[in-house]
């Protein structure tokens, strides 16, 4: 078992510490303070970003907020979800005009299927290497949500990062999959290592995956107090025995299983549900602060459960296979047994 508080990044050779900001979550807040955030960020040692086109502005946020830092003294990982050779290069064009840089550390397909790969007729793997030919990308990566074009990634030897669900929630597949990036010297990058947020313990989360020398997990900041959190890990890194070993094992013979990862890519939904809040809410709501979950508002979203058309999209495309109607149903039947406990 090992504590170090900094990884390289498999073949690609970026030194990272394991507080790498995932930049999804600074969409939701005013620019100032995102670049407040960001900013002090950098300042407490974090090096290594994560975002995506796909993320709104938050690509323009950390353009923002790096502007004017050393370029070598950080990296930057970014995504595409384009079709096309076309859209490859208009994403790219667009990705490095807001972040304001002339390259990306890392550029990433983002969860496609199937997976990139040459003379597939998209043109997109081509178009990575011609970008990384012409100096605007230093490293091919991959993400994913789904084992098996995961799997495929890093067994082709077309990728350099893989990025991919991994917390103390994870089973002995994705555990392997980890080993397998580990032996071929790919990079492997977690994301959601606090599971979407159904990990509420920082520091567990932090001593459980330092286990794995290899692994550079990207934790989603959206609050200057999270921030401060990872901070203090950076600075004495949680070590995983006695209460937070005691943790991690009461999560996972809570949680292991048939849960909501939060991933979100069953909705749109055609009925309007809130399919991510409402397939998990009765566990969020025994492991967060409640209040949100009784105002009005919520039971609104609670209520959308019965125009549940059982239209079958969220189960095809849901990447974990879980049958979100059903989740839906019993978590609702849950919520509002609470709130008639409440009641009363």
């Amino acid at each position: 078992m090992t504590n170090r508080t900094d990884i390289i990044l498999g073949s690609t050779g970026i030194r990272s510490s394991r507080a790498a900001f995932g930049v999804l979550p600074i969409q939701r807040i005013p620019t100032d303070e995102a670049v407040r955030i960001l900013r002090n960020a950098l300042d407490g040692g974090i090096t290594f970003y994560d975002t995506a086109r796909a993320y709104s502005d938050s690509e323009e946020k950390l353009g923002l907020a790096l502007r004017g830092t050393d370029r070598q003294r950080v990296a930057i990982a970014t995504k595409t979800f384009a079709a096309n050779a076309e859209g490859f290069w208009q994403q790219l064009h667009t990705s490095l005009t807001n972040l304001k840089t002339d390259y990306v550390d890392i550029y990433q397909f983002h969860n496609p299927s199937p997976m990139p790969k040459p003379d597939d007729s998209t043109g997109l793997y081509e178009a990575m290497l011609e970008a990384k030919r012409q100096g605007k990308i230093r490293h091919v990566g991959i993400t994913n949500h789904r084992l098996n074009v995961a799997r495929e990634a890093v067994e082709s030897g077309l990728y350099e990062t893989l990025q991919f669900p991994f917390s103390y929630l994870s089973g002995d597949a994705d555990v392997e999959l980890v080993r397998l990036c580990e032996r071929r010297n790919m990079g492997f990058i977690a994301m959601k290592a606090l599971s979407g947020g159904m990990l509420t313990h920082s520091a567990a989360a932090w001593a459980w995956m330092s286990q794995f020398d290899n692994v550079l997990p990207i934790w989603g900041i959206q609050r200057q107090r999270e921030l401060d959190e990872f901070l203090r890990h950076l600075k004495r890194p949680p070590v995983l025995e006695g209460e937070i070993l005691a943790t991690v094992d009461k999560d996972r013979r809570e949680l292991t299983g048939n849960f909501c990862r939060c991933c979100g890519y069953c909705m749109p939904c055609p009925a309007g549900i809130q399919i991510v809040e409402c397939a998990r809410v009765s566990q969020m709501i025994r492991r967060m602060p409640s209040a949100p979950f009784y105002t009005d508002e919520f039971r609104a979203k609670m209520k959308q459960v019965e125009s549940c058309q059982e239209c079958g999209l969220c189960r095809i495309k849901c990447p974990y296979g879980l049958d979100a109607p059903a989740l839906m149903r019993q978590n609702a039947k849950d919520y509002w047994e609470i709130m008639a406990g409440k009641a009363t």
